[in-house]
């Protein structure tokens, strides 16, 4: 079971919260509403070739197996709602990987424990007894998640009609180690030993355990791998497997898959692999050897006794650079020579500024080490509180009383809070003597708090908001809400810290309305609360306090390109192009505005450079490089030997706030899985399984020889337009800079740009203009893949659905996922060209149909 289940979600980013908020400024982060006659799988954003459940939440695959013509999908899903929560396994088949069926609930939580994730095999010479040689059982291993305590465990159940009806098993669980952090394994018949292999997960270890049974009860520990690559999140969903290198059956290296979170490529959940041997017992990943980054000249290297040019605002850096550690931190690593700029002087509570002098840009590239806290630089904050806009006061919560505003519930008491709560970290942040606190016998009390009618008669609501980030549509809810007509129109929420900070919703459109606010605790898990003050009415808008703990590049005063650390004391190394400002006046700055856990930043070697200098996690081995494939794990006996991988098509950073009803979740489309040498490297590659195609209607739309010069048009024109497409396409390199497809394109500019950037030699896709965008301020961004041209050529098969794109550039060594919420009428399909030309050689359109079709 992967993160971002609520308890142990909140407790693995409760250090590294930021106090900041998202708040909407157009329409309301709430899923589309769906009709009370709307036919199931037609609703707004549903898949049409990706499997999603009916209704209700779905997150990691699980239980991947084929037996008797079927390939079996389980997947964590909660019976009771579109949330997380009652984690049980759901279970869907299909004979071709395409064609899914949904069948019903497979293994239930009860109120001993939640069904994590894990695998399943087919037990043919009925080692655990469960069946008989003529009837073969099929055996789940899945992770017990204890609600006493929170123990994790291994445990089995077992069924003998395909999968149908299940039964636990009474002696479990079979492997429990006493730890709440033990889970998702994966379990194979291993015929050298002719015994069963499980690899599992020591999640917040980022270790692998590798163990080894005659029978599926018994377990004997083999080995350990890890820690490893990337480690900036839990290690979870881990997967094991071999496959041949470039075809050949005589050079076989195995594969192994750890999902991540946070800490991914793109941020947030990823999918890693490592590339190695294992010979029974241990996995051996291939070692590179150790990174020497590229050389240069050093700009700053923090080796003299102060700060020299560099300008020095506030506390946090001291005096001068740090030798190493300071008192109350953890051990500091990963830095050059004897000193670093390490802003953690008096602790996380102190903040600062280090500011070099300005340098005309005259290198490609700007290389520096960074560690510390993950609190990225965020557009439309200040950088100081000042005053804030007056106005009318909505609700300051000051008296002692909530007034002519209602409640219902528990969880706002009778009056307001005067402050920090029993057991509750501290609140900070707020004015006066009172404060909305939904922090009543912790998070488990629930109720609303409802103000008067009023009528909006300026721009802006301002207001200051903390606690949990539960986003109002979601099942369970923190969210403070702007109603009219009974409708909820803005909503904002807290980001699972205490510290009270602004925020504003933009209500020009709605002045002269009367409306209501509404405050909603609806959620008993972790962060289930909500903090709120000083509700205001005016014409200035409060924009946010900056919070950041970041590394920027400042051109023309302008931050232009910035960094974070990645809560961690240890210094890895990242990169600034500089190529856009070349000619230009540029600074470097330092930056700490933040006071709360993780409230520091480290830096050192600022180097001017040719070349980029690339941090572990652009090192490590990445599935695919876009933010929304996780979880990924392969089907076990699939015929021919081949292997085939599936991922959770979502990301734990917003994946309870996607604006879907009646469910949540989705899956990717399966993928058929090789070894090949790639640039001298054996990578991990993918493509779209061969059935697929079976869903193609009719014969393609066509478009050869078409050059493109610094434009964007319809690609071929109405024939190739659609919001389920299967796209190939192959180009020659002119002289652009970047080039490409933009997929679903519409009003209002609302574009999915799939593109091929020809000076850092990348893929990208660019959701900034998608469509919906706001529900939460870690979707919007460009995500990129490196991909070599090949004899000058950039070929792409692109899967385009009502919620998604998948793009595998060249041989499926550089993929990206990423999900889309487009409205309806955006089915455009366009070829562009920037700064140049390009040669579309050949392009084929293929609408795809359902799969329930």
């Amino acid at each position: 079971m992967s993160s971002g289940r609520a308890p142990r979600h909140a407790r693995t980013r409760m250090l590294a919260a930021v106090a900041t908020v998202w708040a909407l400024s157009a329409a309301p982060l709430v899923p589309q509403a769906v009709a009370a006659d709307t036919p199931p799988y037609s609703e707004a954003y549903r898949p049409q070739f990706h499997f999603t459940p009916e209704k209700n939440w779905m997150n990691d695959p699980n239980g991947l197996v084929y037996y008797k013509g079927e390939y079996h999908l389980f997947y964590q899903y909660n019976p009771q709602g579109n949330a997380w929560g009652a984690m049980s396994w759901g279970h869907a088949v299909s004979p071709d990987l395409v064609h899914w069926k949904e069948l019903p609930l497979a293994l239930s939580h009860d109120d001993e424990e939640m069904v994590f994730s894990g695998s399943a095999v087919v037990d043919r010479d009925d080692t655990t007894g469960f069946g008989t040689g003529k009837n073969p059982p099929m055996v789940a291993i899945y992770t017990s998640a204890y609600n006493d305590g929170g123990r994790q465990a291994q445990s089995l159940a077992y069924s003998t009609d395909r999968g149908r009806t299940w039964t636990k098993y009474r002696g479990n669980p079979v492997l429990d180690i006493g730890s709440r952090e033990f889970r998702d394994p994966k379990v194979q018949w291993y015929a050298p030993t002719k015994s069963w292999l499980m690899t599992v997960s020591l999640s917040t270890e980022h270790k692998v355990r590798f163990y080894s049974s005659k029978n599926l009860k018994d377990w004997t520990l083999l080995s350990e791998f890890g820690p490893a690559g990337a480690t900036g999140g839990v290690w979870e969903c881990p997967d094991l497997f071999p496959l041949a290198v470039d075809g050949d059956a005589d050079h076989i290296k195995w594969v192994l898959v750890v999902n991540i979170n946070p800490g991914g490529i793109a941020g947030g959940s990823a999918a890693q692999y490592f590339i190695g041997d294992f010979d029974g017992q241990r996995f051996t990943a291939e070692d590179e050897g150790p990174y020497t980054p590229p050389a240069g000249t050093v700009v700053q290297d923090f080796e003299d006794a102060d700060f020299g040019a560099w300008a020095r605002t506030g506390t946090a850096f001291g005096d001068g650079p740090a030798a190493g550690t300071l008192p109350g931190q953890g051990p500091v690593g990963g830095f050059d020579g004897k000193g670093l700029a390490n802003s953690f002087h008096g602790g996380d509570g102190a903040t600062g500024t280090l500011t070099s002098p300005a340098f005309t840009v005259d290198s490609p590239y700007l290389n520096f080490r960074i560690g510390g806290g993950r609190h990225p630089h965020e557009a439309a904050t200040v950088p100081e509180p000042g005053p804030l806009p007056a106005g009318r006061i909505l609700a300051d919560f000051e008296g002692g009383a909530y007034g002519d505003w209602t409640t219902t519930g528990e969880a706002f008491g009778a009056a307001p809070a005067t402050g920090t709560l029993p057991d509750q970290q501290e609140v900070s942040g707020w004015l006066g003597d009172g404060l909305v606190n939904t922090y009543r016998n912790g998070d488990g009390a629930t109720g609303t708090l409802t103000s008067p009618e009023f009528t909006i008669d300026e721009r802006y609501v301002d207001f200051l908001i903390g606690g949990g980030d539960h986003p109002s549509g979601s099942a369970d809810p923190t969210a403070l809400e702007l109603l009219v007509d009974g409708r909820v129109v803005r909503s904002a929420t807290g980001r699972n810290a205490e510290a009270l900070t602004r925020a504003s919703w933009d209500v020009g459109d709605l002045v002269g309305k009367t409306a209501r606010i509404r405050i909603v605790d609806d959620n008993t898990g972790g962060w289930g609360h909500l903090d709120v003050d000083h509700i205001v009415l005016s014409d200035t808008r409060a924009l946010p306090v900056s919070q950041e703990t970041s590394v920027n590049l400042l051109v023309d005063g302008r931050i232009v390109r910035s960094a974070t650390g990645s809560d961690s004391e240890t210094l890895d190394w990242a990169s600034f192009d500089l190529r856009p400002y070349a000619g230009k006046k540029a600074q470097i700055q330092v930056v700490d505005r933040n006071t709360a856990g993780w409230g520091h930043i480290l830096a050192d070697r600022f180097t001017a450079a040719d070349e980029p200098a690339e941090s572990v996690v652009q090192r490590a081995g990445w599935a695919d490089y876009g933010k929304d494939y996780y979880a990924a794990v392969s089907w076990e006996n699939a015929p021919g030997g081949k292997r085939y991988m599936i991922g959770w098509m979502n990301n734990w950073d917003y994946g309870g706030a996607v604006p879907t009803s009646p469910w949540r979740g989705a899956q990717s489309a399966p993928r058929e899985l090789a070894l090949r040498t790639v640039d001298g490297r054996v990578r991990l590659t993918g493509k779209p399984v061969k059935g697929l195609e079976s869903l193609r209607q009719g014969r393609p739309a066509t478009a050869d020889g078409v050059t493109v010069e610094s434009t964007a048009k319809p690609l071929i024109g109405p024939a190739a337009d659609g919001k389920a497409l299967d796209i190939e396409a192959t180009f020659s390199l002119e002289d652009a800079e970047r080039f490409g497809l933009k997929v679903r394109t519409g009003a209002a500019g609302e574009e999915t740009v799939i593109g091929y950037d020809t000076t850092t030699r990348e893929l990208y896709v660019d959701r900034t203009r998608s469509g919906a965008v706001d529900f939460d301020g870690s979707f919007p961004g460009v995500q990129r893949a490196p991909l070599q041209a090949e004899d000058g050529k950039v070929t792409l098969r692109i899967l385009v659905d009502w919620s998604s794109v998948e793009v595998f550039g060249g041989s499926g060594e550089a993929v990206i996922t990423d999900q889309v919420f487009p409205g309806p009428d955006s089915e455009g399909v366009q070829v562009f060209a920037e700064n140049g030309s390009v040669r579309l050689d050949r392009a084929r359109v293929w609408h795809l149909a359902s799969y329930r079709d």
